[in-house]
């Protein structure tokens, strides 16, 4: 739609709509596309000459002793996952704490401060549960 004053054109007064997506659909195309343009053309115009040094196994510049596969206990797996468990904590901690002023401000500190209560409390009680359950023990 054209918006037309006394018979002259004005660009600025044109408003068109286009949805917010549009410029981050645009810039995963393009990372995207440069991405496979320029892993192609490594592979095919990049120098291949493997030798035995290069296809060996190297592990920390020494050369591997004993199994290259090997069991891991499930202790390793079981802190690993308690690790993602617990540092997801600090992640819903920080913009909480960055926006609790506002809802100060709006006078909606404590039903803020309560659901945060809530969700300490669940969590501790999942700490409480893996500690009780010896999750924590390296043994």
């Amino acid at each position: 739609m054209r918006a037309i004053t006394s018979g002259v054109f004005h660009p600025a007064q044109e408003q068109r709509v286009v949805n917010p997506y549009v410029p981050l659909l645009a810039s995963l195309v393009i990372a995207v596309v440069f991405s496979l343009v320029f892993v192609g053309l490594s592979k095919f115009f990049g120098p291949h000459r493997p030798t035995a040094t290069k296809t060996a196994l190297y592990e920390c510049g020494m050369p591997t002793i004993g199994p290259v596969h090997q069991r891991f206990s499930v202790k390793f797996y079981l802190v690993a996952v308690l690790f993602i468990l617990f540092d997801l904590e600090a992640v819903f901690l920080y913009p909480w704490a960055v926006t609790f002023r506002d809802f100060v401000l709006d006078g909606k500190a404590l039903f803020v401060f309560s659901e945060m209560l809530i969700f300490l409390g669940v969590l501790f009680l999942g700490w409480l549960y893996c500690l009780k359950r010896g999750a924590f023990e390296w043994d």
